[in-house]
């Protein structure tokens, strides 16, 4: 099954979400979080993930005559790979992004209807801002979001920490399309002209 097939199934992204923050669960605790899927379906789900690899068995205990298992995530394994994503055509870069889209909807959704809901006290955002950036200050911004976001990913959970799921995504702005169809070159900024001085 193809990482793209296994990774965007609502169920299974919601799986692996849960995981992220570097945690350790059992599926009694999975269950726990994802309430709302029958039990049967969810360990259907656990078990098409880790037999790709994505999730792996760190523990086992005896549970009333039961074997408990506590998963982890290989976070390298839970990601699309680049020579797969160069093979996407735009249909399934389309229904690959509608996916991921509708997971943060269905996270949303969630919160707000949770008795825990409070955006100001949460500093819950969500924002759109632009920039101007060349190829080579592109991927110094990207540098510096790993830089900055890299450590903090390593933190442990704590007294006072709460897991905080960070959405990325970055797109080029549309090209403005001129009345024939070409793309409009962009305007460079205005500069003033020397006025030459009359004798």
């Amino acid at each position: 099954m193809a990482s793209a097939d296994l990774l965007l199934h609502p169920i299974r992204l919601r799986i692996v979400k849960a995981f992220m923050g570097d945690r350790a669960l059992t599926t009694a605790e999975i269950a726990a979080e994802i309430d709302d899927v029958p039990l049967g379906s969810l360990y259907r789900h656990v078990a098409l993930l880790t037999k790709a690899g994505v999730l792996q068995v760190v523990a086992e205990r005896r549970v009333r005559g039961a074997v408990e298992r506590t998963y982890t995530m290989r976070l390298a394994v839970a990601q699309m790979q680049p020579d797969e994503i160069a093979e996407m055509s735009p249909d399934d870069h389309i229904q690959a992004f509608v996916a991921f889209v509708a997971g943060i909807l269905g996270d949303f959704d969630r919160y707000v209807e949770s008795e825990a809901f409070d955006p100001i006290s949460d500093l819950a955002t969500y924002r759109l801002a632009g920039m101007w950036l060349t190829d080579a200050e592109y991927a110094e911004y990207l540098r510096d979001l790993v830089a900055i976001s890299q450590p903090r990913l390593a933190n442990p959970p704590g007294r006072r920490r709460r897991r905080r799921l960070f959405y990325q995504v970055l797109l080029p702005a549309p090209e403005p399309v001129s009345p024939v169809g070409k793309p409009k070159p962009t305007a460079s900024p205005p500069t003033r002209r020397r006025e030459r001085n009359r004798t």
